[in-house]
């Protein structure tokens, strides 16, 4: 009778884990948590598979949430050997609708428009910059 008793808390036990391992799992926090309104304008990334991908975004938001901006810059897709660049533009402002690769991403004509420049560099280091091009 004991070893039935043991068996029936070990399946209970095993079946909680189980319920907390799915609730941790499907609860993860994502973009759609951060505050902010984050809109994705224009994205590119680049075709060349075998050499660094770079991946460049340009999202409006409707206020400077720096510590936002790098979380949600840290959500944003990243390739080892890579570059992911995210500029960041007060909704309401002129945004770029096109990226192109390289260390100019789009016309200089927004350059005042950008507030911030999320970077995450080859090495998988992140840095945010403050008005980028003042």
């Amino acid at each position: 009778m004991g070893q039935k008793k043991f068996n029936i808390f070990l399946g209970i036990l095993v079946i909680l884990l189980l319920i907390w391992m799915m609730k941790g799992t499907f609860t993860q926090p994502g973009i759609e948590d951060l505050k902010g309104e984050f809109t994705e304008v224009a994205h590119y990334r680049n075709d060349n598979n075998t050499g660094p991908i770079q991946h460049v975004f340009a999202i409006t938001l409707k206020d400077t949430l720096w510590s936002e901006m790098e979380t949600y810059g840290n959500f944003k897709p990243h390739h080892k050997g890579g570059n992911t660049k995210v500029y960041f533009f007060i909704k309401g402002s002129p945004v770029p609708n096109q990226l192109g690769p390289g260390k100019e991403n789009f016309d200089p004509s927004f350059n005042n428009a950008c507030i911030a420049l999320y970077e995450k560099s080859a090495m998988g280091n992140t840095s945010i910059t403050k008005y980028p091009f003042k």
